[in-house]
């Protein structure tokens, strides 16, 4: 969530900012949550009024009863006791106001960075690379629809996947499921350098979706687990962003770089009948996601660096893409800062979203209660500590990716040749043809 000093140092400049996302209702949620901050504070203030008050009769009340005044001693008894029937009554109100304060807090998204594109929907996010081995004209062998190849060669089976688990669920076969396989490994295998592979929990908590944003704004998209207080994960980010909740880092440690291999989970709440066909959008997913905590100072070059590794996982695919930059209006709810990777399918005739990646600076580490405690120059360790921020962003989302290659793949007889960098995962597959 915001930094909720904001609301009394630099509310018009929140509202500001907020104004940038082409969402204009919240800033009545910005103003209600200043309005609900000052009265904690009126709160506050009153309640230390009277402890004060307390505490200076309960002193008066020793004297006067030493001095012999017991009357005296015991009307400010009794003007204690309905003191403390006020501060009861101002605890119960500064309890609501603050869960009150906390709610509207949670559904208030992040401020966009100064340097992020102004603009309305996903029509105003510029490219800023690219477009990348994109050519003007694609033969015709590679304008067949994914779902079509993949059904031809027998390594896609959604009517089967629909008669296990429903609508918008998939399942590869044979080949397809090897190259579903590889493309995870291929994903972790390019980031180990760098990254600590982690096999996190499919099943997480209220508190580790709420930490992340996409509670409680996103959980029609979720798929809860009502008796046990469970989600299934939409995405790694969940869990990999709760792995260091209410703890206090060191800044030797930082930046903490993770990355993991999951299935995600996704209603898709409002989708029916968009990009529904092959694999485009399925209610479960295989993805592998890179996640870094950081100081302040760190997260702009390990955004830079997120980025690049996003884009050059693509590039060794020799896949057509582009990076684009995505414009406030576009923005998710917790980003502070994110560019997408974006490839071309020539048989669906678009560009499909296989990489996010995001700045969300203490947004996330807020809510987490994520902290970590610095070193002077000496080493000494500074007194106090701050929040620290996150990044995250999808080293590779199988299936787009996936579809992306038996497009750009596909052969003139319909047979679809493996890319190269991934022939060490397929077991000495390097052409799907109908068996």
């Amino acid at each position: 969530m915001i930094d909720q000093r904001l609301l009394r140092t630099d509310l018009d400049g929140v509202k500001a900012a907020l104004l940038r996302r082409n969402r204009p209702a919240v800033i009545d949620d910005v103003a209600h949550a200043a309005r609900l901050d000052a009265r904690l504070r009126d709160i506050q203030a009153e309640r230390d009024d009277i402890r004060a008050r307390v505490n200076s009769i309960s002193k008066e009340v020793g004297q006067l009863h030493r001095n012999g005044k017991s009357d005296e001693a015991q009307a400010l008894q009794a003007e204690s006791k309905d003191l403390g029937g006020t501060e009861s009554v101002l605890a119960g109100e500064y309890e609501e106001v603050s869960a009150a304060l906390r709610d509207r807090l949670l559904g208030i998204p992040n401020l966009p960075h100064a340097a992020a594109p102004d603009g309305v929907s996903e029509d105003d996010n510029p490219v800023v690379t690219g477009p990348i081995a994109h050519h003007s004209t694609y033969p015709e062998w590679q304008r067949v629809p994914h779902w079509e190849t993949a059904v031809e060669l027998g390594i896609l089976d959604n009517e089967r996947a629909a008669k296990i688990s429903g609508s918008m669920f998939t399942m590869q076969r044979g080949a397809g499921a090897t190259l579903a396989r590889a493309l995870c490994q291929f994903g972790l295998d390019q980031n180990a350098d760098a990254h600590e592979e982690v096999r996190p929990p499919s099943l997480v908590s209220t508190a580790t979706l709420t930490a992340t944003g996409q509670l409680p704004k996103f959980a029609d998209d979720a798929y809860a687990i009502e008796r046990d207080d469970l989600w299934a994960s939409p995405t790694a980010e969940a869990p990999l962003t709760s792995i260091y909740a209410n703890e206090v880092l060191d800044d030797t440690e930082l930046p903490i770089r993770l990355m993991a291999h999951s299935s995600s989970y996704r209603r898709e709440a409002g989708s029916a009948g968009r990009d529904t066909r092959g694999m485009l959008r399925s209610h479960e997913f295989d993805k592998v996601e890179m996640m870094a905590y950081a100081a302040p100072e760190q997260a702009p070059g390990l955004l830079d660096d997120m980025v690049q590794r996003s884009e050059r996982v693509i590039a060794a695919l020799q896949l057509p893409y582009r990076v684009i930059e995505i414009c406030t209006g576009d923005m998710g709810q917790s980003h502070h800062r994110s560019f997408d990777v974006e490839v071309y399918a020539p048989g669906a005739d678009a560009w499909l979203e296989v990489s996010s990646v995001s700045w969300l600076g203490d947004y996330q580490a807020r809510r987490a209660n994520i902290r970590f405690r610095r070193h002077d120059e000496n080493g000494k360790l500074i007194k106090g500590s701050e929040f620290a921020h996150t990044l995250n962003g999808s080293a590779l989302a199988v299936p787009r990716v996936w579809a992306a290659i038996i497009e750009n793949y596909r052969n003139e007889d319909g047979s679809v040749t493996v890319p190269d960098v991934l022939h060490p995962y397929m077991r000495g597959i390097t052409r799907i043809t109908v068996d």
